[in-house]
């Protein structure tokens, strides 16, 4: 059966910078993909190339069957998009908008109107759909371009980093939306830096970093891998490197948060209370403790050496991807 989305030594360079270097994809019938990594390591520009609109500089990959490069045209029929950097006329309104994506996919007036509205009460913009798009807030924009990847009806859906700068409340109720279009069979391929996002969605995740797959498989598989949890100490700056010669004894060190310690308790979580013990004996005054079951940011720790929250974003052509 063929795959919605397969990539084999997928390569972009954007003169001597390489964006992605050899990728390796193959997303299932029916399955959230997540695609995970800070800003500038490649994911946006792997999403550009799946999706047509960017060529790979080696390497091949059919989305929905097709080859991206020989038979864009088909791909484009059977692919929703709905991209971070997406431009929409502010001065036409929600309802205008699907009607005109509608057109462009060669569907009747009469269809595209039923659609629209099915699509607007889909995504709680009824109300709003004769409203020009400019007034709309960062919420309502996100809702609005996700009823535009799904006008055609897709069978794949791209969704890049379609919560970012979303308050809480819209978060959720773009994450509901894409539950429900993946219960219904759309294959969704979602790319993210959010760590919470990946956990709460995705059957099965990638994490990227310098162009290239880290880690792959199940969310609770990967945290599993990392094994222990980790305990996490806010110590003074001048006894950081004694903390860090007491807690030696009690596990590996991991990468920790800016001004934080950590370490991999190899005794489990029992462990943490001789941790905190041995400290206090060798006169180390701890300000804070934390102790982590392992996550996606542990995983990535793993794999990198550094934490994925809060990593700075790369300059050059791929800077927030």
């Amino acid at each position: 059966m063929t795959k919605p989305i397969e990539a084999e030594g997928l390569v972009r360079h954007f003169g001597d910078i390489i964006a992605v270097d050899g990728v390796d994809l193959v997303v299932e019938q029916g399955e959230i993909f997540g695609f995970l990594g800070p800003n500038g390591a490649g994911k946006s520009t792997i999403v550009r190339m799946l999706t047509t609109l960017l060529k790979p500089t080696a390497g091949t990959a059919r989305v929905a069957g097709f080859n991206v490069v020989t038979q864009a045209g088909d791909v484009r029929r059977s692919i929703g998009v709905a991209l971070q950097d997406a431009a929409i006329d502010p001065l036409m309104t929600g309802r205008e908008l699907l009607r005109l994506q509608a057109v462009l996919h060669g569907i009747g007036r009469a269809e595209a109107d039923a659609r629209g509205a099915v699509l607007l009460e889909r995504v709680g913009l009824t109300a709003a759909g004769d409203r020009r798009v400019g007034t709309y807030s960062g919420g309502m924009r996100r809702r609005l371009d996700l009823a535009l990847s799904l006008v055609h009806e897709p069978t794949v859906l791209f969704l890049d980093e379609p919560t970012t700068g979303l308050d809480p409340m819209s978060r959720l109720s773009l994450w509901e939306e894409v539950r429900r279009l993946n219960d219904e069979g759309t294959t969704v391929f979602l790319t993210t830096q959010y760590l919470e996002e990946a956990d709460e969605l995705a059957g099965r995740v990638a994490i990227i970093d310098g162009g290239k797959i880290v880690r792959e498989g199940r969310p609770e598989a990967l945290k599993a891998a990392v094994g222990a949890h980790s305990l996490v100490v806010t110590v003074p700056d001048a006894q950081h490197a004694l903390a860090t010669e007491v807690l030696g004894s009690f596990g590996d060190a991991r990468p920790g948060k800016a001004g934080a310690l950590a370490i991999g308790l190899k005794g489990g979580t029992t462990a943490m209370s001789g941790a905190l013990r041995a400290l206090e004996d060798a006169g180390v005054a701890v300000e804070h403790v934390e102790l982590d079951a392992p996550s996606l940011d542990d995983v990535f720790a793993d794999a990198t050496g550094r934490r994925l929250e809060g990593a700075a974003p790369d300059q050059g052509p791929e800077a927030g991807a």
